[in-house]
């Protein structure tokens, strides 16, 4: 009799256990559903910007034999330079410069060739200045450089003259972040409508990689790419991606 009822005992013990076992795997296997369940939406934002620093670099050669007299021609030149940017409103802090001198003669496998002058004098003046509109309206200035007998030249493909960017975004990311986590849960939240589904919280989220580019493509590169400091004119974008839970 006592071994029939420990047998009992036994027994509603190993059926409780089988019980609560299955309850337990089926509520895991309902949890790691649930956790499978998410969608994957894209937030854009764009925010047209004007630029707040200005970068210009006026380039001219000279050509010569007499390395003296070639350099103080384009000391003259380079004051004329100057003056013209001070005459426009470029301050003296904003205003650099540098030369290079090329000799022909001691270039190892250069082409010295007997219609060619010796040297070749490179003057370079750089302007930096928060004050982009100054930049742009001296540079619409220019040919009155050129009645002075002054070239500028350009190494860049790109349409010459000053380029411009931005140098706050730092202050605009909250706000732009912000925006592109609403306008990805409004995709989400159309998605889980359309599938009778509803948004749950973030599984992961990647805020993506802000851009600078020109707000008006106006200019290009030889390769048909973008330049995108030609104009003081930006846009700044950035596209988040986000995973969102879905719940019945």
């Amino acid at each position: 009799m006592g071994k029939d009822v420990t047998k009992i005992i036994s027994g509603a013990v190993l059926a409780v256990g089988m019980v609560a076992s299955a309850f337990v795997l089926g509520s895991a296997v309902k949890d790691f559903k649930a956790a499978d369940r998410y969608v994957t939406v894209k937030g854009l934002v764009e925010k047209d910007v004007q630029a707040d620093l200005g970068l210009w670099s006026l380039k001219f050669r000279l050509s010569g034999d007499d390395l003296q007299l070639t350099q103080q021609e384009a000391s003259v030149k380079k004051e004329a330079v100057i003056s013209f940017l001070k005459e426009n409103g470029i301050e003296d802090s904003e205003i650099g410069s540098n030369l290079r001198v090329i000799d022909r003669k001691a270039q190892e496998y250069g082409e010295n060739r007997a219609d060619q002058a010796r040297f070749i004098v490179e003057s370079q003046i750089q302007v930096r200045s928060a004050n982009v509109d100054k930049i742009a309206a001296a540079y619409q200035k220019t040919e009155s450089l050129i009645s002075k007998g002054i070239a500028l030249v350009e190494d860049n493909t790109c349409t010459p003259g000053p380029s411009y960017t931005f140098t706050n975004l730092n202050a605009i990311k909250p706000e732009m972040l912000a925006e592109a986590t609403q306008n990805a849960r409004k995709a989400a939240e159309q998605f889980a409508a359309d599938s009778g589904s509803k948004v749950g919280s973030i599984r992961r989220a990647n805020q993506g990689v802000f851009s600078l580019n020109e707000r008006d493509r106006i200019a290009e590169n030889n390769d048909g790419s973008s330049c995108a400091s030609a104009t003081p004119n930006k846009k700044v974008r950035v596209v988040t991606t986000i995973d969102y839970f879905l719940a019945n």
